[in-house]
């Protein structure tokens, strides 16, 4: 009999505000242990938390995104429970009422075409500390690694910089029936909202995207099966490679008349394997209860609105644009990869004739992009001058005074290093194209007579050597003849 698989998502999204969710501290990633902790962030006696507006209008404005809820009043709630990196014993978090209910993400499944996974909730919450182990001690200070020299090994710390960390925890429904879906829904999250809606910086490696995975198998039709948590994945492949894993776990384990453990697992990327980390708590061993030193959450329409108009312009409304030049779908789903890649496409095509889009298009696509990858920089570092140059190249183009293949292969690159305007490049690399019909007429009648066999094959119905013939013109020419008026002035006296 086939088995059914049932995944749910919960994702842990950095927010990118420069300071913690409950006090001052700073977000950077990177400084020594202990640097950025403050006194609530340790939860020394006294300290009282203070909310972070920034981070209440990131998760409104993914409210707005993803057509959810945004609750008009939401409560913050102590998760109770005790970790060496918890200092307060709980994690502060919103548990009845989340700042956002309900929303969608679109994907589309290879099996499944294009379907909608739902959103359970967004709620805001801060991160816990981190655990350090391997540690030895030298000289009275904790350091990294371990020495030979009998030095205590195998010490613990806790480093305290992520602790207050502000966090979206966005929650889908059970709705993906792959891997591979699971994976396109957390590429088409991390997508909206680290390109669209900009309230994640999306760096997986230091922890700010980090996936969740709850996964169970089912017969068709069957009720949930019991579901196990593979926690902190933070790679798409790992999280294929997990899940992949768990379910031919779950579906032997079934298979051989055994029982699934509701729990909380690892993945360990070496292995290739899943390992139980704990047996799952449910929402009740936490002991919500609302945390008493925080006021709720009160969101005006006049704020959201405020929010709203605030957002930028979706990947899909510029995608409808670029759409509406005429381009193909690929096209416009490769220019809308990131903002700043369709920001700069829409400001390039801006003003420009229509039928030079295409044109335009590809040079984005091709050299620009190729440009962007070997030098890391962002498209956006580039808006001031080169949509402008570019079009200016177009028009060079279209009026034949420049070939395509000297635009792109020379102009373009000359243009990205700012060695001067279009036309000073133009002029100083003597790239101007030759148009006057009758020096061309001259080099066609002179390639013809040097190559007769050339000319009696092509007429003998040999096509590739009419092409033959016109790199012997452009050759001739240094490749400023213009291509157009050889191939009219060959056919005429090829007859």
């Amino acid at each position: 009999m086939d088995w059914e698989i049932v995944i749910g998502i919960e994702t842990h999204a950095q927010l990118s505000t420069r300071s913690k969710i409950f006090s001052r501290a700073s977000t950077a990633f990177g400084a020594a242990p202990n640097t950025q902790a403050c006194a609530i962030d340790m939860a020394l006696p006294g300290t009282l938390p203070v909310l972070n507006k920034g981070a209440v209008e990131r998760a409104i404005r993914f409210g707005l995104a993803v057509g959810g809820t945004i609750n008009p009043r939401s409560i913050f709630a102590r998760k109770n429970y005790f970790y060496p990196d918890l200092p307060k014993g709980y994690q502060i978090s919103q548990y009845e009422i989340p700042i956002v209910q309900g929303g969608e993400i679109a994907i589309v499944s290879p099996t499944r075409g294009d379907i909608k996974v739902r959103l359970t909730r967004a709620h805001l919450e801060e991160d816990a500390g981190k655990s350090v182990h391997g540690l030895y001690i030298k000289d009275g200070y904790v350091e990294d690694g371990y020495v030979e020299s009998g030095l205590p090994k195998g010490v613990s710390g806790i480093d305290l910089n992520r602790a207050g960390t502000p966090l979206l925890e966005i929650v889908s429904e059970p709705d993906m029936r792959s891997a591979e879906e699971a994976v396109a829904y957390a590429k088409a999250l991390y997508k909206r909202i680290v390109e669209e809606i900009e309230i994640c910086d999306g760096n997986m490696q230091e922890g700010s995207f980090r996936c969740d995975a709850n996964v169970s198998v089912r017969r068709p039709g069957a009720p949930l099966g019991t579901r196990r948590e593979i926690k902190n994945l933070n790679s798409f492949r790992f999280l294929q490679e997990a899940i992949e894993y768990e379910v031919k776990w779950q579906i032997q384990t079934l298979e051989d008349g055994g029982k699934i453990q509701q729990a909380t697992v690892l993945f360990d990327p070496d292995a290739g394997e899943t390992r139980m980390m704990r047996t799952k708590e449910d929402a009740h061993d936490y002991r919500y209860f609302p945390d008493p030193d925080l006021l709720p959450i009160v969101v005006s329409e006049e704020w959201k609105e405020q929010i709203e108009k605030s957002m930028p312009e979706s990947l899909q409304a510029q995608h409808h644009k670029i759409l509406a030049y005429g381009l193909s779908v690929q096209q416009a789903n490769q220019l809308t990869v990131s903002r700043s890649t369709s920001t700069f496409a829409l400001s390039t095509f801006a003003n420009a004739p229509k039928e030079e889009v295409p044109m335009l298009s590809n040079w984005i696509l091709g050299p620009v992009s190729a440009k962007v990858n070997q030098e890391g920089i962002d498209l956006s570092q580039r808006m001031d001058d080169l949509p402008d140059a570019l079009r200016w190249l177009s028009r060079r183009v279209s009026d034949g005074t420049i070939s395509n293949t000297a635009a792109s292969s020379v102009v373009l690159n000359a243009i990205w290093a700012r060695e001067g305007s279009v036309d000073e490049i133009i002029e100083r690399k003597g790239l101007k194209q030759i148009t006057d019909s009758g020096a061309i007429e001259k080099i066609v009648d002179e390639v013809l007579a040097a190559n007769p066999q050339q000319v009696a094959d092509y007429k003998g119905g040999k096509e590739k050597a009419f092409n033959s013939l016109v790199g012997q013109v452009m050759k001739a020419t240094k490749g400023k003849a213009n291509p157009a008026q050889v191939n009219e002035l060959l056919k005429k006296k090829l007859g």
